[in-house]
Parts: structure tokens; C-alpha cells; sequence
């Protein structure tokens, strides 16, 4: 196996997935080894709720990875997604003198004044700059432009700090070094949206068992990201209400689910079997699916905003394992208006694999490729060893990298990472000791000012002036006599 690859986890609702894969030279991918591990009884709506079953199947994952690919693993790139993910717009306004040109400096200052924005129980996973209103004036890059009065609209990502805390001690407790953490919906969109969508304005819905992600973007900024809690397990539990197991449910929805048909197509007669005793009308099946799936459609499109609802050129992009319905794109369009519906099957980037889910090209798969696409760090460690050795499967720590030596702040972070906890805490260390040294050298220049004014004042009292006087008149009188 080769000795440099990029390694991903997925937290999702039903499955995590762990994946390997080695980046060419050409651009390509060729993705190593993949596994997977039910995830149904730990992590809810795509967030962890029980932290040790969580960290148990991640050191599987991880263990399963090494074993396949005869080499330890370092460390892991990790997808932040799931409920609570929302974002909120904010504005950071500031005057400036008359004459005054913009700096970078100026800039960071709005950046840095914007992430210090307290959410109460929200964590700030990212900020995407929307743009600056200089004057009158909406600017991308405001530096250099001469103005008395600038903006920073941001687009905030939050999360509940809780959902955030738990997936961190997840990694600390299964002793998995990570990478990086990126947040999941804007790999997945830099992965499977083409550059004219995202210019020419557009919505990526990401239709996934337990949560719907929306993400809207126009002139090639994200304007909004919400996650909904509906997915399609919902679909499979009004299933289940008609007194059936929910695999039987699942099964069902497979076999027969449509998400759009006409009224005249309905054959009142068919029946659908159910088991060898019980059958249910088609009528009745089509009504519950299409209800729940109108209500899932509805919830999305109440996510787009107003301002983007008519401007959507690049259209309507589908993915996710919801995205396989048959017929999808027609429920979208009957309710949307919108015409201009596709799914993306897969990912833009060449991807090479002997896995066939992999290459599956139902859409499963496109946010774990999208994170391994964003791995710029050697995940690999020292050869494994199958006879398990306890020392040899010892999981080394990271080489170090200058970035990785050095705390990165949230202005120096890249759009789409998330920091992670421990990354967090050094930063905020570097900056108070940062701080307490810049305390200690304004206490110092205090001081020596304070000594200066003291010994000036000294210099210039009456009684000095009068002693200076004296002795300059007793000079005087020697010299005289001599």
C-alpha cells in the first residue's frame, strides 16, 4: 500500500463511513478502502448523543482502515454537519477619518470583530464574507478604496455549542488525531456544483435520511445554509404506522415509492403486499409518501430567500440517497416552479476505486468524497502490523507542519474548516499570552514615561531651579577672586 493518503470520516445519521484515498498527480483519486458502521442507535438528525458508542465505532473505523491498507493512520479529516446548523447574517459597521484608505488591517478588524459575536449556546463554526458596503458602494476587496465609512456583511454558520463540545471529546476519547474539521455541506457543494451554478445563483439540497441540507448560493458566495430536520426515515416511519416492522417499511418505500404521481395514473384497484397476509391500497401508500415528501420539498423551499427565490438561473441541484426516488425532480418542479432540476450523482473530481459502492453513482457517497477531495495532509503512519503487535499498531501522532505548529485564528482559518476544540484553546492561550505581553510592555513604557515626567518635573521645581542658580553664582564669585 502506498505510504501517503488522505483520510475521511462521515458522521451521518444511519452510517458513518470511513474512506481512504491517494491523490494523484493528474488531479484524480483513487480511493483505498471504505467502511461502514450502522450509526442508527448514537447519532440522531446527523449529531452525536451518546459520545462512548461514537468513539467505539470510530476506532473501529479506524481499525478496520488500517488493516485493509497495512499502514497505521495518523490522522483523519471529519465532516461537521447535522441539526442545529444554521446561518444568520450579521453587519460590522465602522466610521472612519475623512481622507482614510482601507487596509487589510481594517478589514481583519471587522473580521475579528464579527466572530467575537456572542450567540447565546451557539457555537460560530464559520463566517463567509458576503461583501463590503464602502460609502455607497458594495465591494468584494474593499483594501485600498478611499472612503469615511465601511461595512462587513457576514454570513455566520452556528451551531449548538453542545452538539460541537460532543462531537470534539468523541475524537479525544477514541485518541484519533484530526486533521481538520470541515464543514460537511460546503465540501459536498465545492465537490458536486459546477462553477456557472454557483455564479448564476442556485440550491443544493442534500436529501439524506434524517436531516435535509439547503444551501443557496449566487455570484459564487453562499447566502444561506440551513439543515431540516425531515429526512427520508420520516417517510419510512408513516410507512411503518400502517403495523409494520420499519425494515419492512424501508423495503416498501424501495420497491414502490414514487415521489410524483399524477391523479389519473392512480390505479384504485392495485394493492401493494405488505406480507404474505396483508396487503395495503396503492392509493393509500402514494398519499402517505407524497404527503410526508411534500412537507420535506415545502420546508426547503420556505429556506430559500425571498430575494433568491426568482434569481435560482443555475437551478435546482438534488443529492443525497433521497435524490434515487423515482421522479424526484417532478415533485420539485410542482412545487418549486422551478424547472431546472438535476441530480448530482456523483462528484466532479475523477474518481478511480475497485469499491463498488464507490462508484455507485447514487449520490450516498458525494459528501465523504467532497471531504476526502479537501485533505491536503499525509494521513499515513508506519506499517501495520496483522499480528498485532501493541507497539508496532501504536497510533503515532502527526508530523507537524509550521501551519500545524502555530494556532491558527479565525481570520487566518480557511472558509469551510471548522476549528477544532483543542485548536480553539491553543489559540486562545497564544492570544492571551500574546496579550498579557503586550500588557507588560505598556506597563514598562508606562513607567519609564511615569520616570521621565518624574525627573522632569524634578529638574524644573523651584528648589532645583534655585539650587542650579546658587551654584552657578558660587562658580561665578570663584572664578571673580581668582
Amino acid at each position: 500500500m502506498p505510504k501517503e493518503f488522505i483520510v475521511a470520516i462521515e458522521l451521518g445519521s444511519s452510517k458513518m463511513t470511513g474512506i481512504a484515498g491517494k491523490k494523484n498527480l493528474d488531479g484524480s483519486i483513487q480511493v483505498l478502502a471504505c467502511i461502514k458502521e450502522d450509526s442508527s442507535s448514537f447519532i440522531r438528525k446527523g449529531v452525536v448523543y451518546n459520545i462512548d458508542k461514537t468513539a467505539q465505532s470510530l476506532t473501529n473505523i479506524v481499525s478496520r482502515l488500517e488493516k485493509q491498507l497495512k499502514t497505521t493512520i495518523t490522522q483523519v479529516y471529519v465532516g461537521v454537519a447535522g441539526q442545529s446548523i444554521r446561518s444568520i447574517h450579521n453587519v460590522i459597521a465602522k466610521d472612519l477619518p475623512n481622507d482614510s484608505v482601507v487596509t487589510q488591517d481594517m478589514v481583519i478588524e471587522l473580521m475579528d470583530a464579527n466572530r467575537n459575536v456572542n450567540y447565546p449556546d451557539q457555537e460560530i463554526l464559520d463566517a463567509a464574507v458576503q461583501e463590503y458596503k464602502v460609502d455607497a458602494q458594495y465591494q468584494l476587496d474593499p483594501v485600498g478604496i478611499q472612503c469615511t465609512h465601511i461595512e462587513g456583511n457576514f454570513l455566520n454558520i452556528l451551531q449548538r455549542k453542545s452538539f460541537y463540545k460532543n462531537l470534539n471529546k468523541c475524537f479525544e476519547n477514541a485518541e484519533i488525531n484530526v486533521a481538520e474539521m470541515y464543514l460537511a455541506p460546503l465540501a459536498l457543494a465545492d465537490s458536486v456544483l459546477t462553477e456557472t451554478e454557483r455564479r448564476s445563483g442556485c440550491a443544493l439540497v442534500d436529501l439524506g435520511a434524517d436531516t435535509t441540507t439547503v444551501s443557496v448560493y449566487s455570484k459564487n458566495i453562499l447566502r444561506h445554509l440551513a439543515v431540516i430536520p425531515l429526512g427520508f426515515n420520516n417517510i419510512i416511519k408513516d410507512i411503518a404506522s400502517l403495523q409494520m416492522e420499519e425494515s419492512v417499511a424501508e423495503r416498501m418505500l424501495i420497491k414502490y415509492g414514487c415521489a410524483y404521481t399524477e391523479n389519473n395514473e392512480i390505479d384504485n384497484n392495485m394493492k401493494y403486499s405488505i406480507d404474505q397476509d396483508r396487503q395495503v391500497e396503492s392509493r393509500k401508500f402514494i398519499e402517505i409518501v407524497e404527503g410526508r415528501l411534500e412537507e420535506i420539498i415545502a420546508n426547503v423551499w420556505c429556506q430559500v430567500p425571498e430575494e433568491y427565490c426568482d434569481k435560482l438561473l443555475g437551478g435546482i441541484i438534488l443529492t443525497g440517497g433521497g435524490s434515487n426516488m423515482k421522479d424526484i425532480e417532478k415533485a420539485f418542479q410542482n412545487y418549486t416552479h422551478i424547472d431546472k432540476i438535476r441530480i448530482a450523482k456523483f462528484v466532479t473530481q475523477t474518481i478511480t476505486s475497485q469499491i463498488a459502492e464507490v462508484t455507485a453513482r447514487d449520490g450516498r457517497m458525494n459528501t465523504v468524497l467532497g471531504l476526502l477531495a479537501k485533505g491536503d495532509i499525509n494521513c499515513a503512519g508506519n506499517e501495520f502490523d496483522p499480528n498485532g503487535d501493541l507497539f508496532a499498531n501504536q497510533r503515532q501522532a502527526p508530523v507537524d507542519t509550521p501551519e500545524q505548529r502555530r494556532a491558527r485564528t479565525a481570520t487566518e482559518t480557511p472558509a469551510g474548516v471548522v476549528r477544532t476544540a483543542e485548536e480553539k484553546r491553543l489559540a486562545e492561550e497564544e492570544a492571551r499570552l500574546k496579550k498579557e505581553e503586550e500588557e507588560r510592555l505598556a506597563r514598562e513604557e508606562a513607567e519609564r514615561k511615569a520616570r521621565e515626567e518624574a525627573e522632569e518635573r524634578r529638574r524644573n521645581s523651584t528648589w532645583n531651579k534655585f539650587g542650579r542658580w546658587l551654584k552657578k553664582a558660587a562658580t561665578e564669585i570663584v572664578k571673580e577672586e581668582e
